[in-house]
């Protein structure tokens, strides 16, 4: 039974973190197309419109292949974790049921409307089609995190026959938990796109500018074209430059929020990160260790600290007190009974600062280009493109270390302090059908990768629409083909 656990452990965290490499880069980019067609509707300017049909096919060749990998976690549920399903089946199921009723028919219909609707709507409602697709991406996502978020702090529920009953959906969606949560995941969202806004915005800047110096002389290039083309990707990089900032600092101020919360409601996951094992007051935060990590009382004799760092960030208090892992585990023995109640703990530590790390790197990057640009124009574009490409995956690895820092954090519990994870596994599903099934997951996520990076650089590598002529938010379009 132990091994069938860690299989589907494995199974479901190959499908979960392969589906959450699209999630927050269809949210980001469904906020960006939203803002790029609204630009072209206020101003008229032909580069938001070019602008935005760009983005807008990257948008939906990400948005095709997040709803194909989400589908699979919807039956991993009754699958795999069966004895799970039925316990929290009457609490999750009225977040589940509104995010695919409203939340995702929603956003399926509208984007429908808005991809055909080009030259079939007025231009007004077809803006109030995408804008009511970033409704649909959004309130999705909080309705899935609504339901994620009781596993970390249950609320509004009482137990009968050994099930979890919801009492409140009020305190199942508006729990402090959950509040910090959307907001973190939406900046998180931001950022990710933004990044790549600027990287595809680098990349096409510096092929506008081989074709320029490299064969304008030969007549061999519509200089127009050129121009034009210059002009939106420079427009769409700083924007996304500003957003980049923006969404960042935004990630780390609600950060240093879910911490307290994390300290109050699971104290553990908190000690965890810092690989704190002896209660302390003042605590330091580490900003560097090297292991060993497990059942050692010290970090290790290389750790460097900030004083007074972790007091501040988790209790807003210079000498703020932060129960340690042993304290923690005595409680929970108590509480709950003979048992290791530590997560891993070096899984944990490494998580939080990658995901710090790339937060304050994002701040800095942002600003730099933004204080670079505004100084001395768009030179160095060699140089903008190159740390725009190196940028581009560090989203992405945020975002990945930051569901492991949520949900490894969280064990040995799948519902926090009500089930464990080994308990929540479907009694009759034997290794055979995990391995074979974690096999064929592993294969068909692994083609799926490759199609969808195929398609994305493709897709940037075609550029823009030509420009016509004169182009007018009256102007009857063609139809938006992908």
């Amino acid at each position: 039974m132990e091994t069938t656990a860690v299989l589907d452990r494995w199974q479901f965290a190959v499908t979960i973190v392969y589906h959450f490499l699209f999630v927050p880069l269809t949210i980001g980019l469904a906020w960006f197309v939203a803002g790029m067609q609204t630009a072209w509707h206020r101003t008229g300017k032909e580069h938001y419109l070019r602008m935005t049909r760009f983005f807008g096919k990257l948008f939906l060749i990400n948005f095709a292949l997040g709803v194909v990998t989400g589908i699979v976690q919807e039956f991993q549920f009754g699958m795999n974790w069966s004895v799970y399903s039925r316990f929290v089946g009457s609490v999750f199921g009225a977040p589940l049921a509104i995010e695919g009723l409203v939340a995702f028919f929603l956003e399926s219909t509208f984007i429908g409307l808005w991809i055909f609707g080009w030259d079939r709507l007025s231009p007004r409602v077809h803006l109030a089609m995408i804008w009511l697709v970033v409704a649909g991406t959004t309130l999705s996502a909080y309705f899935i995190l609504a339901a994620n978020s009781w596993m970390q702090r249950p609320v509004g529920f009482e137990m009968k026959d050994g099930r979890a009953e919801m009492t409140s959906l009020w305190h199942v969606l508006f729990q402090p938990l959950q509040i910090t949560h959307f907001f973190h995941t939406i900046a998180a969202s931001l950022m990710t796109a933004a990044l790549l806004v600027i990287a595809a915005s680098a990349y096409r800047l510096r092929k506008a500018r081989r074709e320029d110096a490299g064969q304008a002389g030969a007549g061999r290039v519509d200089a127009g074209r050129v121009d034009a083309d210059v002009t939106l990707f420079r427009a769409a990089a700083r924007g996304a430059l500003w957003v980049t900032a923006l969404a960042s600092l935004a990630v780390i101020i609600v950060g240093h929020f879910q911490a307290q919360i994390l300290v109050e409601h699971q104290p553990m996951k908190m000690a965890a990160a810092e690989a704190l094992y002896e209660t302390q007051a003042p605590a330091p935060l580490s900003l560097l260790a090297i292991g060993p990590w497990e059942k050692h009382p010290k970090r290790t004799n290389v750790d460097i600290v900030l004083p007074h760092g972790l007091s501040v960030l988790s209790t807003n208090e210079w000498n703020g007190e932060i129960r340690g892992i042993n304290d923690i585990q005595r409680e929970y023995q108590r509480r709950y009974g003979p048992g290791d109640y530590t997560p891993i703990i070096g899984s944990i530590y490494w998580s939080w600062r990658v995901m710090i790390t790339i937060g304050f790197l994002g701040v800095l990057y942002g600003a730099f280009w933004l204080w670079f640009i505004r100084r001395r124009g768009w030179r160095r574009s060699r140089w903008f493109a190159w740390t725009a490409y190196a940028f581009l995956g560090l989203p992405f690895l945020a975002n990945t270390a930051g569901w492991l820092l949520t949900e490894m954090g969280r064990q040995p519990w799948i519902v926090q302090g009500l089930l464990k994870t080994h308990a929540a596994i479907s009694p009759t599903v034997g290794k055979g059908h995990v391995i074979a099934t974690l096999a064929g997951f592993t294969v068909v996520y692994g083609v799926l990768a490759a199609i969808m990076g195929w398609l994305m650089v493709r897709a940037i590598k075609a550029g823009p629409e030509r420009p016509a002529p004169e182009v007018t938010r009256e102007d009857s379009l063609p139809p938006m083909l992908y």
